[in-house]
């Protein structure tokens, strides 16, 4: 993490700011000018002594830099006949210190251990005097100092950090920049993306200015020191390369800046080599026969962009050219020439020494080469095969051909016509939007067709060959309906004009076909409502119209259209929707229907109605109501369309019913029911066919003559989001905004299922690889695995809180990952038939995200998960197995050039064996990235004109799949120089995803509908890689990033380690050090118990690499782990009852490699709620090492046989609220170089407030609530009244008589469970790790005295279960699926007696209480038995392991007790209990005791209780076990019944009970504590707490009572005085984000009420007296996030997300005013209060007196009369403010009665400084740039990754505003009203989460993300800091009489008690 803030490149002057000499200083003449060349400030150093004359950072030698790029650039300039001197003080690796020094001063190289002097050569001395003072007309030189290469070459020594710097007299200096980029100062940005060339520019900010079109090396000088080989430390130092095959003496490293008269670059008529180096690359030029021995040559190239870089060049890399330059030798005589050699132009392969091989140099292509190059892909490529899709303006046009053989109709854009045999498609295609009319002509010669946008556009078509033979637009502007004339000569258009009124245009289209234009023949504006058009088949010359209210005829004479209506008498008032000439011989009868269910025979000769019908549903007998209702309201048939033919007619009605009627309508001839409403019919021209469409999507026809249904099209109907393709079945599965999830069959593209959701929406899909199951996530957050064979969910999970934006499994099979836009990301397992959760990361992937099927990507091989997070500008790389980072790339700070900063749009990776990861960027690129080591490989700019949203790349990796908005563009991947493309269109809609198909031979898109391509590219060509004797991938592949090419098993680890040698890769480096990990640990670290393995087989097996990270896991093994320190092997035996593991023997190498094997196997968290896992905590702690105690620093470590450490805490750090600040993480790795003198001595050099003993301002009086996500964790002895359970990192310890509570702090983690001894005299408490590199504590209790006597460190992850022997000599503890370890401790001396390494997860265990030293434990498939066995002072395990018969049936044993001898009770997580008699070791007895997992069970005597997480308690009569125990296999449970049952408020975790089993108390999910009494049957609520954050705390105004609420949707109002609960107000499936007691002006005592408002922006009015809610309101759209009412109560003032403030009254619920001045960023805090200005006596601003503003009197200081009487010049009875999070605070003054509200004022505050939490032996702790492309986030739960803005008025004065969370830098800002300006600052050493200030003292309370409360007296400015919360402190709250504060850590509540001070 120490690199991350200083990447791509650190300004140091900046950094460190010299120009205020506070880090820094300055001695002697040190001025700042003005440099003419450069055009900016400089700083100048000059004088005769140069050590008396300097610029040093940082300010003294003990501080340090702690700069850590490889590269040192230093911008200076030599002062003209002057000397000067550079000193570096460089650290390295084993902390020694060595001094660099560079003068011109110096003559000769020198060197000790400790000291190195070069001599610098500036240009222009004299060969004679090699040392002398710079020349006139020094120009401008970049120093680029490799410090790797620097202490590597000349010391070999490893490069750790730059701790100083002294720049000395005599030069000129602009700026200090730190990198491990290597740039080449002479190329632009610009260049170097048009040329592709493989360097990376030197930054803008870096940069000299170059005057346009002149070269920069004709200006300036770069040098580059030391050369990039370390071949030949003692050679010459210049600036080109040297032949290998030359011998030179021993030369004096010196620095020689570029000669002038060879600067310039000339042209070459040579092809540019360039040549990719690694850390031994040489120089491929040759001496030539009578040159002399030892002088260098260099070979010039055409520009220095395209040169070969030197292998031993200390300056500027030249290259290679045809033409010869001179260099001046030091040290040698004479000045050679030579020719370049002939190979120069040719590809070489060099090698040198015996270093590594290096690649041959690459030429790439001539540019008119490159203009030869043809692409492979055929033209077109891809063609359109099939569509799914249906309508997309509107479902009402489906046409028959003249033979019925054939179906058209549109598909959005496109016009299909489908042959009902063969299902085989063609399409008319030219369209650009979606298509809102058809007609086709009686011959099928002609189609016209409409589209909806551009308004009035019409085609008509050559139906035979589908060719448009017209495209005209029409004076229509929206077209609905089109009717050809049976001839073709005639069509007639109907829609609305840009007015809105109906218009018909009559075309002629006859001359359309012979190569004429369609011709306007008429048309007319009419105002009566057209539903349908249609040209009467035997006069082309007659139409008729039907609408709401009318029917018209129509006739075209003299060039003119004239219309007359029907009279139509009582049914004038009829919705006509369709219309249909009679087939008869006269032709005169007009068929007209209605949505009332009338139809209408009209003679259109003689305009009259001649019959009028009224269809009813059908009826069976003695049924009196239709069997299937209408989807409208009436009795009749809601007609939507119909058509006639000579005999039948066909009626399609919205209750989805198709009918075929005879024309007589006596009877239903045939009918035919839908899935939805229909929305058009036709009869086929023979009448044998029906076709029919529906709203819902589908299309098909029914048969007459054989009574069968055909369907032909069901289609989503609306867009598609997400698909994903199934290779073994060949299937397709959609999501789409219709809440439907359908599945197809990719063959035939028929579908086979549809999953409804009505609910909520799917957003995202993927296919299980191997069997008939996929997943959908949703809008809600769930993530449901459908069986495709049983049709159902087969299982559902709930962990994310937004909406799923990213779906996808690994190609294995094993896992599946999905991300929600809350920024979740969850890992699965998905081997079984029911997945489940192994890991959720939270704030991990980028909030906010829209669905995207590229959200998430896995790699081929399994091994790497990639997505866009944790903002949107990052792309991050996991490991798919362990969610370990390995990677995060910064994708914006890939184009240093681009004015604004590019996101990450859509990830992919290319398929193995390459580790290539594409992004799309939000700059219409896509990049190709080395998903190794993040460099860029590649890069595709211009993709689309928007950014490109969905990827995809074939198996074969030839073709590249780009969309963005309605086009797919296909691209030649393998073609490295200038890709072709060809662009696709065809959808109307955004492409959402694209897909290949399993077989790679079609592509699938999906937008608008479903579009299958046929690939037309021919599979001849292959990957380079794949091509035997293939040179390697093309230049711009490999030769961009400079790295050696290696072939080989370990090419990947030699090819990183040349990059690291190389300073390569020249792109943006993202850091490859793994940030804080997020996710949750799903397997044991190295050691296992902490400490670090050894093995004398070789290395260590860690491995950051990826080849490290997939391990082939070994068979299952049991290991005994050694009790022994760090560095002692362990050794490991198989899983065989009859060894006995020696825990005193000797480690052997195949132990040693069996608990690697072991080990490295990922373990998946089991399938039972019974197993703890940690709540996940986003906030970061503020304490010396994650997961440590101070103890730990203050502990003298005694060693004993076994070697286990042993720890004996000092009294110094008992303090139970000691809290140490800021201090960095430490590794554990480096914790055995600390002693406890130096680990005391860096821990107080922090800041540390710790309180005075007896002298704490708080006093933790109450705790409220329980930790429902411990398991085992409450203690009750009914025969001592000792009652203890935990809450967060607290255990609590209660009378339950007088409610009283003890606290015992000491944990920093969430305790996970608790065991008491037998004699009742010692607590164990267990709690989880807090980081990677920490363990677990095992914290041991004296109950009598309530202190800790020890604390035991040993589990890596978290502890399950602890138990004590039966005489509480030894305790057991057992660590969870991560840790896998059984651990063995003495109770006497405190010592690790055993430690077991367990194959498998075990879930409980008990001892035997009738068998002395027998233990029992219980986890997948089996039950083991364990037998402790003394010998002398050592201790061995015996191990016997029974599995579960099968005819039990059960997976896992979750639970288990002891009954009475020899039997042995356990539950499983399929809800059975079986019972086993221990002595014969075997499974006599099981039966169903629930429908879930059984997670406790407890047995004494005759009776059992279960508890599972079906929220069901259960109390069992066993008596008859034991006699059933006598019959064997043979018991049946008949005998077993249940006598009583509970139901609770969550799953059962924790239970204890009477010895006589009447009464208990039990412990829920829910956050409850049970007290149970079976004899009454009864449950009472003992303790009780929020199941989620709480949000809000506030008091009634008499203090009588509190309230909170939280996200669990509650209000939950509290007796101050017991703390127990009264009243809760529930509302379900919402958060509560907020709350306000009104205040005591409201009115009379009892009649309080409190506002609250939720998530779906409702605001909800509770009568607190009635208990019952009178109002609800809903001012806001988004969900609420402050309120508060008026000082007279009669108002509230609410804000929300979106930064509205709206104002309501509650008596009326009316919202009278909305405020959006703070629009766009959530409103945090809003306060009201009554507007006084006065200010009390001895105020602690005492500034304001000195500056006069006012005179002190007995009342207070007073302002002066204007500003007092003016009363901030503004009307008003309240002074309200509002906070927001983009740090704006808004004050106002009010009258609401009157409507009256100003502003008082407005602060605006620059973005906070996020700081960076640093690992220990870091120089420091640096602060992250507050630039979004860099900054890390401090606050994860906050969306922006700021901190919330907090203000309040000051309580003691109302003119001050007190602010936290504003500004830069963590403090506490007291704003004057009166003054407008800030009158104090308090420093904080976090940021705030949380402002509370006391109404009556000068106190403050503040809450940190670090778990800190810090108490904070304004007066003193005196702190005391406070520990006992597990998470971040996000509320605090001072009660009305401020005797009591209130603080919040997630779900629990801490009660503080204030001392009088």
């Amino acid at each position: 993490m120490a690199r991350v803030w200083q990447h791509p490149f650190l300004n140091v002057f900046r950094q460190f700011k010299v120009d205020e000499w506070k880090r820094s200083t300055k001695e002697g003449d040190v001025a700042t000018v003005m440099d003419k060349t450069l055009k900016c400030t400089v700083y100048r150093i000059r004088g005769t002594v140069s050590a008396s004359n300097y610029i040093q950072l940082p300010k003294t030698s003990t501080q340090s830099l702690g700069l850590t790029g490889r590269y040192l650039y230093l911008l200076f300039r030599p002062l003209s006949t002057k000397h000067f001197v550079i000193h570096l003080d460089l650290s390295t690796e084993d902390r020694q210190v060595i001094r660099v020094s560079l003068s011109n001063l110096f003559k000769e190289f020198k060197s000790t251990a400790t000291w190195l002097q070069f001599p610098f050569i500036c240009e222009g001395t004299s060969r004679k005097d090699l040392a002398g003072a710079a020349p006139p007309g020094a120009r401008w030189t970049c120093l680029q100092l490799d410090l790797h290469d620097l202490l590597l070459v000349y010391l070999n020594r490893r490069y750790s950090h730059l701790k100083s710097v002294r720049l000395c007299a005599s030069l000129l200096v602009r700026n200090l920049y730190t990198s491990d980029l290597c740039f080449d100062p002479a190329v632009t940005v610009a260049e170097a993306r048009r040329a592709k060339l493989p360097v990376t520019p030197m930054p803008r900010e870096m940069a000299f200015p170059v005057p346009k079109g002149e070269n920069w090396h004709d200006h300036y000088i770069h040098i580059r020191f030391p050369s990039d080989s370390p071949a030949a430390p003692s050679k010459l130092v210049q600036r080109n390369c040297s032949p290998p095959e030359a011998g030179f003496p021993r030369h004096v490293p010196q620095l020689l800046p570029r000669p002038g008269p060879f600067s310039r670059s000339r042209p070459d008529s040579g092809s540019p080599v360039v040549q990719t180096l690694g850390p031994t690359a040489v120089s491929a030029c040759a001496p030539r026969h009578g040159a002399k021995e030892g002088s260098p040559r260099v070979w010039r190239t055409l520009s220095p962009p395209q040169s070969w870089q030197a292998s031993l060049g200390l300056l500027p890399e030249d290259g290679l050219s045809s033409e010869c330059s001179e260099v001046s030798i030091v040290g040698g005589s004479g000045v050679d020439r030579r020719e370049p050699p002939a190979s120069a132009k040719a590809t070489h392969k060099l090698a040198a020494g015996s270093g590594p091989p290096v690649s041959a140099a690459v030429v790439p292509p001539a540019p008119e080469d490159a203009t030869k190059h043809e692409s492979f892909l055929p033209d077109p490529v891809l063609r359109l095969k099939r569509v799914i899709g249906l309508g997309g303006h509107s479902t009402k046009w489906a046409l028959w051909t003249k033979d019925g053989a054939a179906v058209v109709y549109p598909c959005h854009a496109i016009i299909v016509v489908l042959c009902i045999d063969t299902r085989e498609q063609c399409f008319f295609l030219g369209h650009t939007d979606k298509v809102s009319a058809l007609a086709l002509d009686g011959s099928n010669s002609l189609l016209a067709s409409a589209q909806a946008h551009p308004h009035g556009m019409l085609r008509l078509w050559d139906f035979q060959t589908r060719s448009c033979l017209s495209l005209f637009r029409s004076p229509v502007h929206t077209v609905c309906s089109l009717s050809f004339s049976d001839s073709g000569a005639l069509l007639c258009c109907i829609g609305k004009d840009r007015h809105g009124k109906m218009m018909v245009v009559a075309w002629g289209t006859d001359q359309v076909g012979r190569g004429g234009e369609a011709v306007i023949l008429a048309k007319a504006n009419t105002d009566v409502d057209i539903q349908a058009f249609e040209i009467a088949f035997c006069n082309e010359t007659r139409m008729a119209s039907c609408g709401r209210g009318n029917v018209r005829l129509w006739r075209l004479r003299g060039g003119g259209l004239c219309s007359c209506p029907v009279d139509l008498g009582e049914h004038h008032a009829v919705e006509f929707t369709d219309l249909a000439f009679g087939k008869a011989q006269d032709g005169h009868t007009l068929y007209v229907c209605s949505r009332s269910g009338h139809i209408l025979e009209i003679d259109h000769q003689r305009m009259a109605v001649r019959r009028a019908r009224y269809l009813l549903p059908t009826q069976t007998p003695g049924s009196p109501l239709p069997q299937k209702q209408a989807f409208s309201l009436g009795p009749g048939i809601a007609i939507s369309s119909l058509s006639v033919s000579q005999a039948e007619c066909a009626v399609g009605s919205e209750d989805g019913y198709l009918r075929l009627w005879p024309l007589d309508f006596s009877s239903v001839l045939l009918e035919a029911e839908h899935e939805g409403p229909i929305s058009s019919v036709r009869l086929s021209p023979d009448g044998l066919h029906v076709l029919s469409t529906t709203s819902s999507g589908h299309l098909g026809f029914l048969d007459v003559p054989s009574r069968e249904y055909n369907v032909l099209v069901r289609s989503h109907t609306a867009p598609v989001l997400a698909l994903a393709t199934e290779c073994s079945r060949g299937q397709l599965a959609t999501v789409s905004q219709d809440h439907t999830v359908r599945v197809w069959d990719l063959s035939t593209l028929q579908q086979l299922y549809d999953f409804t959701s009505p609910e909520e929406a799917p957003c995202a899909v993927a296919f299980h690889p191997t069997q008939p199951v996929f997943f959908c996530g949703f809008s809600s957050g769930a993530v449901r695995s459908f069986s495709l064979e049983a049709t159902r969910v087969l299982v559902e999970h709930r962990c994310h809180q937004g909406a799923i934006t990213g779906l996808v499994t690994s190609p294995d099979g094993s896992l599946l990952f999905s991300a929600c836009s809350q920024g979740a990301l969850a890992q699965y397992h998905c081997t079984a038939t029911c997945c489940r959760v192994l890991r959720v990361a939270a704030n991990v992937v980028c909030r906010d995200a829209l669905p995207s099927p590229n959200a998430l990507a896995v790699s081929g091989d399994n091994r790497l998960l990639a997505f866009m997070g944790p903002f949107k500008y990052m792309v991050t790389i996991m490991d798919a197995a362990s969610l370990d980072d390995l990677l995060r790339v910064d994708v914006s700070a890939l184009d240093p050039a681009s004015s604004g900063l590019d996101s990450a749009v859509a990830v992919c990776f290319s398929p193995a064996p390459r580790s290539h990861l594409l992004v799309s960027l939000s700059s219409n690129k896509v990049v190709v990235l080395d998903a190794i080591s993040g460099r860029l490989v590649r890069e595709f700019c211009d993709v689309h004109p928007v950014a490109c949203s969905a990827l995809a790349l074939s198996g074969d990796a030839r073709l590249l799949l780009t969309a963005a908005d309605r086009a797919i563009k296909v691209w030649d991947y393998l073609t490295q120089s200038d890709p072709s493309c060809q662009v696709y269109i065809g959808h109307s809609e955004p492409v959402q995803a694209v897909a290949f198909t399993p077989d790679q031979q079609h592509l699938l898109s999906v937008g608008d509908a479903i579009f299958l391509w046929d690939i037309l590219a021919s599979p001849e060509r292959s990957p380079p890689e794949s091509v035997p004797g293939s040179p390697g991938p093309p230049p711009t592949c490999e030769a961009v990033s400079g790295r050696t090419a290696v072939e080989g098993p370990n090419a990947s680890q030699q090819e990183d380690a040349l990059s690291g040698t190389n300073g390569l890769p020249r792109w943006p480096v993202p850091s490859q050090a793994a940030p804080p990990q997020l996710s949750i640990c799903a397997g044991p670290l190295d050691g296992g118990d902490g400490t670090s393995s050894v093995s004398d087989e070789g290395p260590p097996e860690e491995s950051h690499s990826p080849e490290g990270l997939c391990q082939a896991p070994g068979p299952p093994v049991l290991v005994q782990k050694e009790a022994c320190g760090a560095g002692d092997g362990a050794a490991g035996r198989p899983w065989d009852p009859s060894v006995l593991p020696h825990p005193h023997g000797q480690p052997s190498k195949q132990g040693a490699w069996s608990l690697r094997r072991a080990r490295t196997q990922p373990t998946a968290r089991p399938d039972a709620y019974k197993h703890f896992t940690a709540r996940y905590k986003a906030s970061l702690m503020a304490k010396v090492v994650p997961g440590w105690d101070p103890h730990s620093l203050c502990r003298r470590w005694t060693p004993r046989g076994s070697g286990v450490r042993v720890a004996q805490p000092c009294g110094f750090w008992e303090c139970p609220f000691f809290l140490i600040h800021g201090f960095p993480r430490v590794s554990l790795a480096l914790l055995p170089k600390l002693t406890a003198v130096q680990a005391l001595t860096v821990v107080t050099s922090q800041n540390v407030s710790s309180p005075p003993a007896g002298g704490e301002w708080l006093h933790l009086k109450a705790v409220v609530g329980y930790n429902g996500n411990g398991r085992a964790n409450v203690i009750w002895r009914p025969d001592t009244g000792f009652f203890a359970y935990t809450c967060g990192c607290l255990v609590v310890v209660e009378d339950l008589h007088s409610g009283s509570q003890q606290h015992w702090l000491g944990h920093s983690e969430e305790i996970s469970t608790l065991a008491l001894s037998n004699d009742a005299q010692v607590l164990a408490s267990a709690s989880g790790s807090s980081g990677a590199a920490s363990g677990c504590q095992i914290r041991i209790w004296d109950v009598p005295g309530g202190s800790c006597q020890q604390l035991l460190s040993h589990h890596c992850t978290a502890v399950q279960a602890l138990a004590f022997s039966l005489d509480d000599r030894l305790l057991v503890t057992l660590g969870d699926y991560g840790d896998r370890t059984l651990a063995l401790w003495s109770m006497a001396t405190y010592e690790l007696v055993s430690s077991t390494h367990l194959p498998e997860p075990v879930h409980d265990m008990a001892f035997n209480p009738w068998g002395a030293g027998e233990l029992a434990c219980v986890g997948q498939g089996a039950l083991t038995l364990w037998l402790l066995q003394q010998r002398g002072a050592d201790i061995s395990l015996q191990v016997h392991r029974e599995p579960i018969p099968e005819t039990v049936g059960a997976g896992e044993l979750t639970s288990l007790c002891y009954g009475a001898e020899p039997l042995l009770y356990c539950g499983s997580n399929a809800g059975q209990v079986c019972v086993w008699d221990t002595s014969a070791s075997r499974c006599f007895l099981a039966w169903e005791a629930d429908d879930g997992e059984i997670g406790v069970l407890l047995c004494s005597g005759s009776r059992l209780v279960s508890g599972s997480n079906t929220r069901r308690l259960r109390l069992w009569a066993v008596g008859a076990v034991a006699e059933l125990r006598r019959k064997g296999s043979g018991a049946r449970s008949s005998s077993v019944f249940m006598e009583r049952e509970l139901t609770l408020d969550g799953a059962i975790v924790s239970a204890v009970f009477h010895e006589s089993m009447d009464m208990g108390v039990v412990g829920t999910t829910a956050g409850t504590l049970w007290y149970v009494s079976w004899a009454e049957g009864t449950s009472t609520r003992l303790i009780s707490g929020h199941r989620s954050k709480v949000n809000e705390v506030v008091f009634s105004p008499s203090e009588s009572h509190c309230a909170t609420c939280g996200d669990d949707g509650s209000v939950r109002v509290w007796s101050l005085s017991s703390m127990e609960l009264v009243i809760q107000f529930q509302v379900l499936n919402q958060s509560c984000l907020c709350l306000a007691w009104s205040p005591p002006s409201c009115g009379r005592p009892e009649q309080q009420h409190m506002a609250a408002g939720y998530s779906d922006g409702t605001l909800r009015v509770f009568n607190v007296s009635r208990i019952s809610m009178e109002l609800k309101m809903h001012p806001h759209l988004a969900a609420l996030t402050a309120i508060a009412f008026s000082a007279d109560g009669q108002t509230i003032i609410s804000g929300d997300k979106d930064g509205l403030v709206a104002v309501s009254q509650p008596r009326t619920g009316l919202t009278f005013r909305t405020l959006s001045d703070h629009r766009g960023a959530p409103i945090s805090t809003i306060q009201s209060t009554s507007k006084e200005v006065k200010w009390p006596a001895g105020l602690i601003w005492g500034v304001l007196a000195e500056k006069g503003l006012g005179q002190s009197g007995a009342g207070g200081t007073h302002l002066p009369l204007p500003a007092q009487n003016g009363a901030f010049g503004v009307e008003g009875t309240d002074l309200w403010l509002a906070a927001s999070g983009d740090q704006r605070v808004s004050i106002w003054a009010s009258d609401w009665l009157r409507d009256c509200c100003e502003l008082v004022d407005w602060l605006s505050f620059p973005a906070p400084i996020l700081t960076e939490v640093r690992v220990l032996g870091a120089p420091r702790v640096g602060s992250v740039p507050a630039h979004p492309a860099t900054a890390r986030c401090a606050f994860p739960q906050a969306s922006d990754c700021s901190p919330p803005s907090l203000a309040a008025f000051c309580p003691w004065d109302r003119t001050l505003l007190v602010c936290a969370g504003l500004g830069p830098h963590p403090e506490v800002v007291f704003y004057s009203l009166c003054l407008k300006q800030v009158v104090k600052k308090i420093p904080l050493p976090f940021f705030a989460v949380s402002l509370s200030l006391s109404p009556r003292a000068h106190f403050m309370a503040i809450g940190f993300a670090e778990r800190v409360l810090r108490l904070v007296d304004c007066v003193s400015g005196a702190a005391q800091d406070f520990a006992g919360h597990d998470d971040g402190v996000q509320l605090c709250r001072f009660a009305p009489s401020a005797s009591l504060l209130f603080t919040a850590a997630h779900n629990e509540i801490l009660v503080w008690e204030v001392t009088d001070c």
